[in-house]
């Protein structure tokens, strides 16, 4: 684990191997990354894939998180499925040295051409991240983490409050050392924070640990700010299910689906 003098997610060590920083660690394992990290790290390697079409444009990305995520240097493997004419899939996994998989995705990417159709979106339905305060991140036992990687401005409700909540997050530090953050990275990076922000149940007495994480876009984001409005639902037998509508600053982007393991902490 990188510490010092590094202010990113992780360092680039050669073409696909990564050494992440403690900014990765998430709230709950001192051992263990919050997954929007990875999760953007995967993103990113579906961008760069060999030989990417500069016209197709990622619109789903669905996540298994087979285990934790550790701190230690992971290598990011890449296998395109199908380059069709209109339509690529693209699998993407995550590999800590000397483990198993920690983590895969798989991107579904759609051939784009501007002003090809008619656009049908709303306008933003929830207020802009310059109208709400920033809030500080529930208290975390470690002063680095992705809670001091992230700004945090809630729209509605907070860490420290269960129920919906509208929470706008930009990212403080890049991905990658070195390297530009792009727009999509930006929305990966946070949208696996939704059960997080939306948490129904008192946190001191019960985990709720998603399983995976479903990212759709309808265009591609814009900007610094990603806004989740988000909400979780949870049945009494301990499964449950955080949705968030995804917006940036210029209005709605998409949706994501978290699935949750939900059981009494201890």
């Amino acid at each position: 684990m990188r510490v010092s003098g590094v202010e990113a997610f992780y360092e680039r060590d050669g073409d696909d191997r990564f050494l992440p920083t403690a900014y990765t660690r998430g709230p709950w394992d001192a051992d263990s990354q919050h997954a929007g990290p990875p999760a953007a790290l995967l993103g990113s390697a579906v961008e760069q894939r060999p030989g990417g079409r500069p016209d197709m444009g990622v619109a789903r990305l669905t996540y298994e998180i087979l285990r934790p995520v550790p701190i230690r240097p992971l290598t990011v493997t890449t296998r395109v499925r199908r380059a069709g004419r209109s339509v690529e899939r693209v699998e993407v996994g995550l590999t800590p040295d000397g483990g198993e998989e920690v983590m895969r995705a798989t991107a579904l990417l759609m051939r784009t051409a501007p002003d090809a159709v008619p656009a049908v979106s709303p306008a933003r339905q929830v207020p802009g991240p310059g109208a709400v305060p920033s809030k500080a991140f529930f208290p975390v036992p470690w002063d680095q983490g992705y809670h001091t990687a992230m700004e945090v401005r809630f729209a509605a409700g907070s860490f420290l409050e269960t129920g919906p909540a509208t929470a706008w997050m930009r990212m403080r530090i890049p991905l990658v050392e070195g390297e530009e953050i792009t727009p999509l990275s930006r929305v990966l990076t946070a949208a696996d924070s939704g059960n997080g922000v939306s948490a129904e149940l008192d946190f001191h007495r019960y985990v709720f640990i998603n399983a995976d994480l479903t990212v759709s876009v309808h265009r591609h984001p814009e900007g610094e700010w990603v806004c989740l409005d988000a909400r979780t639902m949870v049945d009494g037998a301990g499964v449950g299910l955080a949705e968030s509508a995804l917006y940036d600053e210029k209005g709605p982007l998409g949706r994501s689906t978290q699935t949750l393991y939900v059981a009494p902490r201890g």
